[in-house]
């Protein structure tokens, strides 16, 4: 299956796990408690929504009978479901900015326009950033590639001052800051910086902006949804933890020029 993504291999894998579980006759917490985990982290698995090791795969198939070629097949499986996608926006998201961070970025665009307009752009993402200092602020979880911490924007000046910026913002309750690796470029394929926007009380649906070279768009198929949150959740699990994170980025802030 060389044209699918990790999540969908993940997706495959999970259905055929609980087709064979179902064929053996056992429920999701008979299979937890043989392999010493929760019924809902089985569950989780069947449905696609975190991956499993391939070591984990081959108990899970000893529960359920299975041997021979079907173990290898979905063993391996298993191990391509894991390949990491790749998040690698080079700037820091525009509702984390300094405002010279906002105007540098927007000065070196290809297609720049003059210096009113940049400055109407910049005072607009500072106003959005007002959200974060409300009251309640919305929950706010970024994976952010190290790379963004390292590029240049602007000059040593600016740079110093959103690192410190990123410092100070990695305090507050509300938003959780995880950094993806450099290495890991080696290992991951591109795919655009995304937004997953989720109003748990709200009617409408949970939708993803995907950003791009002349602007965005919004996606709401479920399928869609699903598989930016799958990439997510990869991204998520394979970046520092959020203390290793904002280590980083104080030890950056700090050995800036």
């Amino acid at each position: 299956m060389p044209d699918l993504s990790p999540a969908v291999r993940r997706k495959r894998l999970g259905l055929e796990l609980r087709r064979l579980r179902e064929q053996a006759g056992l429920n999701c917490a008979d299979v937890g408690s043989q392999l010493e985990c929760s019924g809902t982290r089985i569950s989780r698995i069947e449905t696609g929504r975190i991956s499993i090791r391939p070591g984990d795969v081959r108990e899970m198939l000893d529960i359920y009978g299975v041997t021979g070629s079907d173990v290898t097949a979905l063993s391996q499986l298993a191990r391509e479901a894991r390949r990491k996608p790749w998040f690698q926006p080079l700037v820091v998201p525009g509702l984390l900015q300094t405002g010279d961070y906002a105007r540098a970025t927007l000065t070196a665009a290809p297609d720049a326009g003059r210096g009113e307009a940049i400055e109407r752009q910049v005072a607009l993402r500072l106003e959005r950033q007002a959200i974060l200092a409300r009251p309640d602020p919305p929950d706010m979880w970024v994976v952010l590639s190290e790379n963004a911490l390292r590029v240049q924007v602007g000059d040593a000046g600016v740079m110093r001052a959103q690192l410190r910026r990123l410092t100070d913002l990695v305090r507050r309750p509300s938003i959780i800051l995880q950094i993806l690796p450099s290495q890991h470029a080696a290992h991951v394929y591109p795919i655009s910086p995304f937004t997953i926007l989720d109003v748990p009380e709200a009617a409408d649906p949970t939708v993803v902006y995907v950003e791009h070279l002349t602007g965005g768009l919004f996606l709401e198929s479920g399928d869609e949804v699903w598989r930016y949150g799958a990439v997510f959740d990869d991204l998520r699990s394979q970046a520092l933890g959020t203390a290793e994170s904002a280590d980083l980025i104080a030890r950056l802030a700090a050995a800036a020029p």
